[in-house]
């Protein structure tokens, strides 16, 4: 009855659902070996802990763990015993460990939180293959980071994430997104608003709006629960999709009001609308480019850090002083791009 009323992702609802219409068999949870975790109990001690028994309940005991370290030990009650939400992001064959196996776990000890939701991925391969480190059919992540900025990994993980079918990765298709996608849509929005401000004011100019100036600050506005929205039901790549369409309506709204055949006051409105789209931009891809928000952030006139802030819109200041405009998303040319070294 408690997996039935969970509002969990198609894939994952089904996967428990089928399991339990088979019926529920009993599964091992000691192996006979001379390692590993031993069962506390006389007369076993040629008995392991499997390791899927194990790593469930190191969860809790991982939590233990930490609130003994912080010297607060019934701190990990605050996780498990409390109110709070339990979300596990798992790969699609651990769906019946987390989704049936684990909460009968919980059940049975009782007092302790079910999951809340269990995200679970499909596959994602590499170049139409299964990734395999022993063939070394892989991307190393040290050396991937050594080669890219995060973020334009981050962007492409996320807008090919397997969340309801298996993806492919490949490093065309990873040039391809951040060329057409983060530099030609959300870095270009960005670059001209801020490059066309800085050369005419060097801050927020005044603005006085009609009806297509409201609409586009509407749709920062609306983007903040809509992104809020994605992320609580985990569907990131919605999410930043929703990030990527205000971008786009940002450059729409600036192709259509050319404020470089404006006249000066009507060119100020332009760009304020602009900046405010920005400002509410780098709020909203924070969760997903986390660097390149902050460093908006700060081309914007601000201090501190994009993460430090709340997730709420929350207006530009007329005459907010701006640095001088940088490039967020830097293009990617095909040589660049190869095996890892």
């Amino acid at each position: 009855e408690w997996v039935k009323k969970q509002k969990w992702k198609k894939n994952v609802r089904q996967g428990a659902l089928g399991l339990l219409s088979r019926g529920l068999k009993d599964r091992a949870i000691t192996r006979d070996l001379e390692w590993g975790v031993p069962i506390p109990l006389p007369g076993y001690e040629g008995k392991r802990i499997y390791v899927w028994f194990e790593a469930l309940i190191g969860y809790i005991s991982a939590t233990v763990e930490w609130a003994t370290h912080q010297g607060a030990k019934d701190r990990w009650k605050d996780y498990w015993c409390s109110p709070a939400q339990i979300y596990h992001f798992v790969g699609k064959d651990n769906i019946p460990f987390h989704t049936i196996m684990w909460p009968a776990m919980l059940l049975a000890h009782g007092g302790l939180n079910l999951p809340s939701d269990v995200p679970a991925n499909e596959y994602m391969t590499l170049a139409g293959e299964k990734f395999a480190s022993s063939r070394d059919h892989a991307i190393w992540l040290p050396d991937c980071l050594g080669q890219f900025d995060p973020d334009p990994i981050r962007y492409c993980l996320t807008v090919n994430m397997p969340e309801t079918r298996d993806t492919d990765f490949t490093w065309d298709d990873f040039i391809r997104r951040n060329n057409d996608e983060l530099v030609a849509t959300l870095g270009n929005f960005v670059h001209r608003t801020l490059t066309f401000a800085h050369k005419h004011w060097g801050f927020v100019p005044p603005a006085r709006m009609d009806k297509k100036d409201r609409q586009l600050l509407d749709n920062v506005e609306n983007a903040f629960a809509d992104v809020a929205m994605e992320i609580e039901r985990c569907r990131f790549k919605r999410g930043l999709k929703k990030v990527m369409d205000l971008a786009q309506a940002g450059n729409k709204y600036l192709d259509e009001q050319s404020p470089w055949h404006q006249d000066s006051e009507r060119r100020a409105t332009t760009i304020h609308c602009c900046l405010q789209a920005c400002a509410g931009l780098s709020k909203l891809m924070a969760p997903f480019l986390p660097f390149a928000a902050d460093r908006l952030w700060s081309l914007l006139g601000y201090e501190g850090s994009v993460h430090q802030q709340r997730w709420v819109w929350s207006p530009l200041r007329e005459g907010q002083h701006l640095n001088p405009p940088a490039i967020l998303f830097k293009k990617l040319e095909k040589p660049q791009v190869g095996k890892p070294s």
